[in-house]
């Protein structure tokens, strides 16, 4: 596998899909063949499944029904989408990959991270990230940012404050667990900001890729 993978996580309104289209031009730019995608979804099977996670109408859901669906969509992401693109070489860009999982129904639902962990290796054979990038925000700043975007308030934005803070926490808790793969920055600056810090980030990690 010679290609790289560098992932965007963080809570709600952090900026993090217009981040990484940003990042996608910049490296194509610079002559680097590039995948971006997003989670839940990036395949026709993997967006079917993102609407029913996604979808007001589902409230009712449980969280054990919530944790597998996310799986489904992911292991059908990285079978047919991820890791043929990283054996072509290419640098592939994902908005939330499996970290997500550990933030939203481990930190966030209080389901039990061990558990995830085995189900999140069988849902990706073991994948992870070369980089993680951790747009952090504060969580009602963020939801701020989020709610003029009716078109795209989904129902886990719905979910109340403290579950968002505790999402937060975790991301920041999972960063500081493994700090070789993450990088921590902070989404409260402007869009320029954050852009430049993100490219400084990604081409110092680059240096050594050999497409």
């Amino acid at each position: 596998m010679n290609g790289f993978f560098i992932t965007f996580e963080g809570p709600e309104g952090s900026g993090k899909t217009t981040q990484i289209r940003r990042l996608a031009a910049f490296l194509e730019e610079q002559g680097y063949a590039v995948v971006l995608t997003r989670e839940p979804g990036g395949t026709v099977i993997g967006d079917q499944i993102r609407q029913i996670l996604l979808a007001h109408g589902n409230a009712e859901m449980k969280p054990r029904t919530e944790v597998l669906l996310f799986q489904a969509s992911r292991a059908q992401h990285v079978d047919e989408l991820i890791r043929p693109a990283l054996a072509q070489g290419k640098i592939v860009l994902c908005d939330r990959f499996a970290d997500s999982t550990l933030a939203y129904q481990g930190f966030g639902r209080g389901e039990n991270l061990d558990r995830l962990r085995q189900l999140i290796a069988y849902a990706t054979g073991g994948l992870q990230p070369h980089l993680t990038l951790l747009l952090d925000l504060d969580v009602e700043v963020g939801l701020r940012r989020r709610q003029p975007l009716l078109q795209e308030w989904n129902r886990l934005d719905a979910e109340k404050l403290a579950f968002h803070q505790k999402v937060r926490d975790g991301y920041r808790q999972l960063a500081q667990e493994d700090p070789q793969r993450w990088v921590v920055i902070d989404a409260s600056r402007s869009v320029e900001e954050v852009h430049d810090e993100v490219k400084r980030v990604v081409q110092a990690r680059l240096k050594n890729y050999k497409p």
